[in-house]
């Protein structure tokens, strides 16, 4: 298949650029391990240290958990299909706050299907709650409500799957979850219609470690756009001025992150088990 991901070089004199080559791509580092990648450009990998064991850089990335592997769909050959665990602690701005969010972890399948086409099964994403500058009414950042006497709410925001990714384009739906005891458990941007992300790369991949297999990959979006928030009650509108939402451009989302993977065939029994 050809190169899907767009090749992006940054200008020292564009920050939005800039910032987007800092990172990329929990989902084209995904793709990168498919058993044929569709568009990743190769990377080879380290050669093994001389005692054959990991390397200084594998160790220290610890073991993966594999727990949130999907099962496969019948048919298929579990020695071609790979589970990919990646991680990544992304920045983003939507509107006008700009921040780092906590560490997410995603989860996905990728092989070939019986009549040889590219398969993919989503699996799981894991990340924690983030406190957004400024809290819910934007004085925390600059003290003001500290030095009016009062104490601003806090608001957290928590990346969520929004149901839908194609990592062999770089495709990638989320919601993002607002937190505060005056706001609805449902209280989202994205929460009517996920925000859509086509992440395009910023550099090629980067063999960490052969033992375990540990690769590093880059990509962005800064294109998409960031819808106002949804579910939320009263603070509706105080929400959307507070954040700068809905936004149609200045939005990006950057990250670096690195990625293992295991071939169903090494995975524990019901692991490696096909859906009937």
């Amino acid at each position: 298949m050809p190169q899907t991901f767009t090749d992006h070089r940054r200008s020292s004199s564009a920050r939005r650029a800039a910032v987007g080559a800092l990172g990329v791509a929990a989902f084209a580092l995904a793709a990168l391990s498919a058993p044929t990648p569709a568009y990743a450009e190769s990377a080879s990998p380290p050669a093994p240290t001389e005692s054959g064991g990991p390397t200084a850089a594998s160790t220290a990335q610890g073991p993966a958990d594999f727990g949130d592997c999907p099962s496969l769909p019948a048919g298929v050959d579990p020695a071609k299909w790979r589970c990919e665990v990646h991680t990544a602690a992304p920045e983003v701005t939507l509107g006008n706050v700009t921040m780092t969010l906590a560490p997410i972890t995603m989860t996905h399948a990728e092989g070939p299907l019986p009549d040889g086409s590219a398969g993919q099964v989503w699996g799981a994403m894991h990340s924690t709650p983030t406190p957004v500058p400024g809290g819910l009414d934007g004085t925390r950042a600059s003290g003001r409500g500290e030095r009016a006497g009062h104490r601003p709410e806090k608001l957290f925001i928590t990346a969520e799957y929004g149901g839908s990714s194609d990592f062999y384009t770089g495709r990638l739906s989320l919601r993002f979850k607002l937190t505060n005891p005056l706001l609805s458990r449902r209280c989202a941007i994205g929460g009517e219609t996920p925000v859509d992300f086509q992440l395009k790369r910023s550099g090629p991949s980067e063999w960490i470690s052969q033992d375990p297999p540990i690769i590093k990959f880059s990509a962005y979006d800064d294109t998409f756009t960031a819808p106002g928030v949804s579910h939320c009650g009263p603070l509706t509108g105080l929400l959307d001025r507070r954040l700068g939402l809905p936004a149609s451009d200045g939005n990006l989302l950057s990250y670096d992150a690195t990625y293992t993977f295991v071939t169903y065939d090494k995975l524990p029994g019901s692991q490696t088990l096909s859906r009937s």
